[in-house]
């Protein structure tokens, strides 16, 4: 099992099932620190609980979704457009992202993006919206 270390707190975080978050609804499982209350899910299928991201409090899941918002429908025009598969849609759209951002292609993923990162993400594209 992978080990997961808070960036606030620097405590370890617990595999724990996400209705502790969600108000008892459950999807799935989740890492989350009980000092500060930041959490991340996990890949589906990950034998060794892979986080999906680096664990957020409310400011960054917030700014995480506010990116999402305005980077996820350019990649999916481009399946729409072109006819490709989801996956090929999303690495293009990571690749030209971290082109707009100059980063490689290895750190460019929203998931582990801190605040200011995922506002870049948002003037970038919402240029294109």
């Amino acid at each position: 099992m992978s080990e997961v270390n808070c960036d606030y707190c620097h405590d370890s975080a617990v595999l724990v099932d996400s209705a502790e978050v969600y108000g008892g609804r459950s999807y799935g499982l989740i890492w989350l620190c009980r000092p500060c209350g930041a959490y991340v899910g996990i890949h589906k299928d990950s034998k060794d609980h892979k986080p999906l991201g680096r664990l957020a409090n409310a400011e960054l899941r917030a700014a995480k979704v506010n990116a999402h918002s305005v980077f996820d429908p350019l990649w999916k025009r481009k399946m729409d457009k072109e006819g490709c598969s989801k996956k090929e849609a999303r690495k293009a759209g990571y690749y030209w992202l971290s082109k707009q951002l100059g980063i490689s292609m290895k750190e460019c993923h929203i998931g582990m993006f801190d605040v200011s990162m995922c506002k870049r993400v948002v003037e970038v594209c919402r240029v294109f919206l």
